[in-house]
């Protein structure tokens, strides 16, 4: 199972193991990482899973789609690194995968 790192905005780390085919938030929250709402349940439909990818990791975890740039319009303090965890898919790639939790959701 690839692992996943989630690093609070206090420093507080969350190591995870994540099954392949789900989805970063979907993992953040059956580990009840801190800092991830998922208020929508993982529809792309809020900001409030929104995580800063670790820049080693951009280029695995891609870019936003249109409707999930539109959905971080609503994200409190995004960066050029900001994507919705819930639109990010585990794959054996992602094994290693670090990502920032703002400090706060919108």
């Amino acid at each position: 199972m690839p692992k996943i790192t989630f690093i609070n905005s206090d420093g507080n780390q969350t190591e995870i193991d994540a099954a392949e085919g789900t989805t970063v938030m979907e993992n953040a929250i059956k580990n009840m990482v801190q800092g991830i709402e998922a208020e929508c349940g993982g529809a792309c439909a809020c900001a409030t899973c929104h995580v800063y990818v670790d820049d080693a990791w951009t280029d695995k975890t891609g870019s936003a789609e249109p409707m999930e740039e539109d959905m971080l319009d609503f994200a409190y303090d995004v960066k050029p690194s900001s994507r919705l965890s819930c639109q990010i898919k585990v794959t054996s790639e992602l094994d290693g995968l670090v990502v920032h939790v703002p400090e706060r959701q919108a």
